[in-house]
């Protein structure tokens, strides 16, 4: 599988071996060890991870149900009237089927997918940058993009990549993919980055953005559940970074934008309450009622995973 689909998640192996994943997990350590494959949290990939990239039809398969409730997460940051960047990936191509309910939005993009999104939503601008199209992610790269982003000022960036630690950063397997998301950064006032579990504790080729430059961090309740990626959770927000944790059992509810009252992303069974640091401004975050938030402003202390009951190695 991971030879067809250049990654593959865990989840996934266990559904189609019908084993558990703790069995898939021993039996992936064991493969990694003869070669065969790189364990990633949540996942692996084939050998030599650093500059491999898998192609769109495997990225659209692999944490599927993570991405959907990422972007439902996401997708109630945005109000009203606002002009947005969205960078390539098959995450921000969820968000961007989002976003076509949000009125009077004008969107920048260099992804061909995120424009085919928004094709026909009523009431949204898109506009797209110029460039060279890269066919195993359908973004458009290269001078011509990053020219016709310059000057551009808008109010939030939602960026995707191959992978986040909190030493690094966010990155990337592609130089030209990655200087064209920091562009769509600079742009920006703030800087919101949707990963899932599985890109957690990657660390990939190129730089994409620093850490010192993330205001938030949208992922999944996956994340919680490892005590690696659980701790660069903390570290992120050691940094300052804002993250907030979406539920995968309320995905595909539209959330209502700019108010603070988008989806309500229940915690797991036996959860307690979570702690939420607003954002700047004050405005609350979507799901402000239950998702998982660490990071705040500055002068308070972040949130640790244990004092947000978060669960850690299920």
């Amino acid at each position: 599988m991971v030879r067809a689909n250049g990654a593959v998640s865990l989840r996934e192996l266990a559904r189609v071996v019908q084993t558990s994943e703790v069995t898939v997990r021993r039996d992936v350590r064991a493969l990694e060890a003869e070669g065969l494959l790189d364990r990633r949290h949540g996942g692996a990939v084939l050998p030599g991870g650093f500059s491999r990239e898998p192609g769109y039809p495997q990225k659209t398969h692999l944490a599927a149900a993570e991405k959907s409730a990422i972007a439902d997460l996401a997708a109630g940051l945005v109000e009203e009237g606002d002009a947005v960047v969205v960078g390539a990936g098959t995450t921000t191509q969820e968000l961007a089927r989002r976003l076509a309910r949000v009125p009077g939005l004008t969107v920048v993009t260099n992804s061909l997918l995120v424009a085919q999104a928004l094709a026909h939503a009523n009431r949204v601008e898109v506009v797209m940058t110029g460039g060279t199209l890269r066919g195993s992610n359908y973004a458009l790269v290269g001078s011509g993009a990053e020219q016709s982003l310059h000057g551009l000022r808008v109010s939030k960036a939602f960026i995707s990549g191959s992978g986040l630690t909190a030493e690094r950063g966010l990155s990337t397997t592609n130089m030209l993919s990655a200087s064209v998301d920091r562009a769509l950064v600079q742009s920006a006032a703030e800087v919101i980055v949707l990963a899932d579990h599985t890109k957690l504790g990657a660390d990939t080729m190129f730089q994409t953005v620093p850490t010192e430059a993330i205001t938030r961090l949208v992922t999944d309740e996956q994340a919680t559940a490892d005590d690696h990626t659980a701790r660069q959770l903390d570290a992120l927000a050691d940094c300052g970074v804002q993250i907030a944790v979406a539920s995968l059992g309320l995905t595909g509810e539209p959330p209502v934008h700019g108010t603070g009252t988008g989806p309500v992303h229940q915690a797991p069974a036996g959860v307690g309450p979570r702690r939420v640091a607003p954002p700047p401004g004050g405005a609350p975050l979507p799901g402000q009622r239950r998702p998982g938030v660490h990071g705040g402003p500055p002068g308070q202390p972040p949130a640790r995973l244990a004092e947000l009951g978060l669960p850690r190695g299920r």
